[in-house]
């Protein structure tokens, strides 16, 4: 029996999975909105491909809020971003900053500075993740985190091999990582920039609850790898989440094994 996750929620399809994921997040930003002031975290958000179809389906959500609701809603948002790439300006069609405002800031009239990303274009890199690390921290650090899978095992852009206790840095990307990004660069993984500022496994793990999103059949040997290791290793990055206490997988059915996916405690689903 496994003992990772907390809560695994097996799908079908990608869409019934980021439907439902998309319907747990809309209940938390209600509860959230109730929540005093000292109480309310951020939300932790990431990028890429996996996550495109959740967002589509959680404005779709919030858009049926009223009208009210909406106007809280975009007053107390406040959201930090996983990571950006370094040396491409804010505005770059290739940047995440650009990403969040296409996905989620525009179709929910958003205030850009309430959706947080690392400075990218920083002349000091290192200095823009302490400035970063800083900024969350006075914040309360993440409440629910949203987490994608890379390929060589990397959460947010920290690559293997990883320490659970690295904060907030400057990375140099792989040559695997800038492969899998080289959608949003025309394909081609040389004009992906070599580095990025991440939080660091420190800040992902200070997260209440953490929602790792896994879905296609180019991921099933990485999730494979993850959901059969025995204890966490810094050559796979992802693997600490194995010490979490909440962490939710949601897997379609092209990234999990079937028999792992039978394999399930009886707290969690399979749909």
């Amino acid at each position: 029996m496994l003992r990772f996750p907390r809560q695994l929620q097996r799908y079908d399809s990608a869409a019934d999975c980021c439907e439902r994921l998309a319907e747990r997040l809309e209940n938390h930003l209600r509860q959230w909105l109730l929540m005093p002031l000292a109480l309310r975290r951020p939300l932790g958000l990431a990028t890429g491909r996996t996550m495109e179809p959740l967002y589509a389906a959680l404005v779709r959500r919030l858009m049926l809020w009223s009208a009210q609701d909406l106007v809280e809603l975009r007053r107390r948002w406040c959201s930090f971003n996983l990571d950006e790439y370094l040396g491409v300006q804010a505005g770059d069609q290739c940047s995440y900053s650009t990403y969040m405002s296409r996905h989620l800031a525009e179709p929910l009239q958003l205030r850009p500075e309430t959706l947080h990303l690392p400075n990218g274009s920083a002349p000091d890199g290192d200095a823009a993740a302490q400035s970063y690390a800083a900024a969350l921290d006075a914040c309360g650090g993440v409440g629910v985190q949203l987490l994608g899978l890379g390929t060589n095992g990397h959460v947010g852009f920290n690559e293997p091999p990883t320490a659970a206790d690295q904060a907030c840095h400057v990375v140099d990307l792989s040559e695997a990582t800038r492969r899998q990004n080289s959608g949003l660069f025309g394909g081609d993984p040389a004009a992906v920039p070599s580095q990025a500022i991440t939080l660091g496994l420190q800040e992902i793990l200070a997260a209440d609850e953490i929602h790792l999103v896994v879905t296609g059949a180019a991921k099933a040997d990485i999730l494979k790898r993850l959901l059969t290791l025995p204890a966490p290793q810094p050559g796979l990055p992802a693997s600490w989440l194995l010490n979490h206490p909440c962490v939710w997988l949601w897997a379609d059915a092209d990234a999990i094994d079937r028999s792992l996916a039978s394999d399930t405690a009886e707290d969690r689903n399979e749909h």
